[in-house]
């Protein structure tokens, strides 16, 4: 039989064979699927919609286990102003955000247009235009495989930061304690989205930062923008071939902002500062297309990858790419900003069998 290549499963689309594959459609399928690898002593690691993760050229010596659950429940709450949404966690994100809005409830447009899946979502706290999922979430059930039980947790047992949470500080090589099972969001039933974050989004909807815009609005406006920066799929544009943003936003202490210039992009943090990754790239002189044919970097990666051709905060697979093709970008990059700032970039997808 031929293997899994994994590579088929990433929306970088990079990633040698699996040892082992499995594709669990129900919750008692990923129930069995988790507890036989780990009564066998296998390495076990977990996939969504793969929008968060560069896997190792050589594969994964171990059982890879596809999330690919479907269902969005809504019940409407007893207040009359609410309702809970309890999702799959291998639902495709998108299709949750439409769902919720064909529904009349509003909270989560601004995350239109995110691949990958529902259950992956809390894990990185995901977020984008001033929104990010621990806004809305109220719980997730998942499975202890240290315990081996099911175990619910609340919004603030999850301790979420900036793209953290404490599932992902429990996942190790994309292999993580807790196996999100369903997650739970409470929406408003509203016309209305969320007050508008994002100064770009404020300004593109006509309002000012603080204000409601319809939930319908939103979510469009926020799709024209996600595509105009290659940040929605689409088979036909190499620069969505990504993980999307591969660098976090650093956030640095009082004197490390204070010593960048004045024009540095600033955003107060619950510890201390945080910048743009972005700008901090750009500065350091890696221009949009970083490593394409005929640009500077295009001896790193032979053209096959290279930072997106509208924006600098992806690493896009231009076509035969491998995952070494993407972290020489990559490194590239950390190394550049490291050099020019004294700030290390770190990045946001999970790194599956090598290292940055």
């Amino acid at each position: 039989m031929m293997p899994h290549l994994l590579s088929g499963l990433t929306t970088t689309g990079v990633g040698g064979p699996a040892a082992d594959f499995i594709e669990a459609t129900t919750e008692e399928e990923i129930l069995s699927a988790v507890r036989a690898a780990d009564d066998a002593g296998r390495r076990l690691l977990l996939v969504g919609g793969g929008s968060n993760l560069v896997i190792s050229d050589a594969g994964y010596d171990g059982t890879v286990l596809r999330i690919a659950t479907r269902g969005v429940d809504i019940a409407a709450g007893t207040d009359g102003t609410h309702s809970r949404v309890t999702v799959a966690a291998g639902h495709p994100w998108d299709d949750v955000v439409r769902t919720t809005l064909d529904a009349g409830l509003a909270g989560l447009e601004a995350l239109s247009g995110i691949p990958g899946s529902a259950g992956a979502t809390p894990v990185q706290n995901v977020g984008a235009y001033g929104a990010d999922v621990s806004k809305t979430l109220a719980s997730v059930r998942a499975w202890d495989r240290h315990e081996s039980r099911l175990v619910e947790f609340t919004a603030a047992d999850l301790d979420f930061g900036y793209r953290d949470s404490l599932l992902k500080r429990t996942t190790v090589q994309g292999s993580p304690r807790y196996v999100v099972l369903d997650v739970v969001f409470v929406l408003e039933t509203s016309p209305l989205g969320a007050p508008i974050a994002y100064a770009e989004l404020a300004r593109t909807l006509g309002v000012t930062a603080g204000e409601r815009a319809p939930a319908a609005a939103v979510r469009t406006t926020v799709l024209r923008l996600r595509a105009g920066k290659g940040m929605v799929l689409d088979p036909a544009d190499r620069d969505t071939y990504s993980t999307g943003s591969f660098f976090t936003n650093p956030i640095v202490d009082a004197d490390t902002a204070a010593s960048l210039p004045e024009d540095a992009p600033r955003f107060p943090a619950d510890q201390g500062t945080k910048l743009s990754a972005a700008w901090l790239i750009d500065r350091a002189g890696f221009a949009k297309g970083f490593g394409l044919p005929g640009t500077a970097g295009a001896e790193l990666a032979g053209g096959r990858a290279s930072l997106s051709s509208k924006h600098t905060l992806a690493i896009t697979n231009r076509g035969g790419a491998t995952a070494e093709d993407i972290l020489a970008i990559a490194r590239a990059v950390r190394d550049g900003v490291r050099e020019r700032f004294g700030i290390t970039l770190h990045n946001e997808p999970l790194l599956i069998g090598i290292d940055l």
